[in-house]
């Protein structure tokens, strides 16, 4: 669901007029400024129809745990004001209200808002509590500060999309002291992984650039080019955790504390102990993604990690186009930094530092950029992680079934 921006007074300092939430008069919003606005207007239109709303809705580990983290902590919402940053259909909203809240503000971007309102109009228990609002929360006006903000801002590797700025604008705004966040946390995880068969995969996708005669045209000049645009794609599938070989490292998103700026350059430190006890090829880093919701009945976590069942987020990989060879157990050091770029997304840097491959010789380094915005989506089948209505395996008290609560392997 849309509503993204960054944080700034783009309407008066005060919640706003009375008389129900509105879309604030502005000239020129933050997020106008600083989101290019051909991709502003691909983004809200995509989440402007109702199938890719359906696409997120069928994903039942995500709507399911959404659904149990809100109605099954009543005491967190009965009888209080809440706002749905990014409301999409509405769902969350409906959820809210099914869970006893006072008031619901559904603040919506696209053109999605209508659609919210024809469903809430549709379920009056429910509906005549929740008032949708067609704007962007940087610029809309509602008559109060609210208790609960939810929200589903997560993208792939949870900052895809940039919503999460629009998450804390709305803290900041409209949210009382004290008041609730769900989700509250989030949580990025990066191993190390091996697999010969995606490496080859990626660097065969250049192979038609070896043709000395294609047409009559000599195009293997451009080879070299073709290898490096392909390795720089970040690869989203679902992979089996068999080819994780070395602990995590993670990177802690308190929604709750944490600023605006501190998600425009994020760095993720590696000191990665590679497990497996033979010789191994390092292909890369693989990263998931989980969020917390501190619920006062029942505190829940939503996981994307390997082994758990998948959701639409799925998992990322970033593929070294230098791979590090290791003789067996030792530890690989680096980082991963994601810098926020204007097409709300992020350019991700990762670079590796392995044992030298003979002694005396320096250590190997390897390195890589990627675009977020621009992934290999390797694997969607859709069936493989449609789950049952109610469904909510994959969430819970912590991640289970294969990766710790730290995102580590069990």
């Amino acid at each position: 669901q849309p509503q993204q921006g960054q944080a700034g007074p783009s309407t008066p300092s005060g919640p706003g007029a009375a008389g129900g939430g509105q879309a604030a008069a502005t000239t020129l919003s933050i997020f106008d400024k600083k989101i290019d606005k051909s991709s502003a207007d691909m983004y809200f239109s995509y989440y402007g129809m109702i199938m890719h709303q359906q696409n997120m809705l069928q994903d039942y580990v995500r709507t399911g745990t959404y659904y149990m983290a809100i109605v099954e902590n009543r005491t967190d919402f009965e009888g209080l004001a809440v706002m749905d940053v990014g409301a999409g259909s509405g769902i969350l909203s409906l959820f809210a209200a099914q869970a006893g809240a006072r008031k619901v503000y559904a603040v919506e971007a696209s053109g999605m808002a209508k659609f919210a309102a024809q469903l809430k109009d549709a379920n009056p228990a429910l509906g005549s509590r929740i008032e949708v609002v067609n704007g962007k929360v940087e610029e809309v006006r509602i008559p109060e500060k609210v208790d609960v903000l939810i929200s589903e801002p997560m993208g792939t590797l949870l900052v895809n999309e940039r919503m999460l700025e629009s998450y804390i604008y709305a803290r900041d705004r409209f949210l009382k002291p004290g008041g609730k966040m769900f989700p509250q946390l989030g949580r990025v995880h990066v191993a190390a992984f091996s697999d010969e068969v995606l490496f080859n995969e990626v660097l065969a996708k250049a192979q038609f650039w070896v043709q000395p005669n294609f047409y009559g045209v000599d195009v293997t000049s451009l080879y070299n080019s073709a290898v490096d645009s392909y390795f720089a794609q970040v690869v989203v599938d679902a992979f089996d955790q068999s080819v994780l070989v070395s602990t995590c490292a993670t990177k802690i998103f308190d929604f709750a504390t944490m600023t605006e700026p501190s998600l425009y350059d994020i760095l993720i430190p590696l000191q990665l102990q590679v497990t497996s006890p033979g010789p191994t090829t390092i292909h890369g880093v693989a990263c998931w993604f989980d969020v917390f919701f501190n619920g006062a009945l029942n505190p829940t976590w939503l996981s994307t990690a390997p082994g758990l069942p998948t959701t639409h987020w799925f998992q990322l990989r970033c593929v070294l186009k230098v791979p590090i060879y290791v003789a067996g157990p030792t530890t690989l050091t680096g980082h991963l930094r994601l810098v926020a770029h204007s097409r709300q997304s992020y350019d991700i840097h990762l670079t590796m530092h392995g044992p030298p491959l003979q002694p005396h010789q320096p250590p190997q380094t390897s390195s890589g950029s990627y675009d977020l915005k621009e992934p290999y989506y390797r694997q969607l089948n859709m069936a493989s992680w449609y789950q049952p209505a109610g469904n909510t395996t994959g969430s819970g008290n912590a991640p289970s079934g294969g990766i710790d609560a730290h995102g580590n392997n069990v």
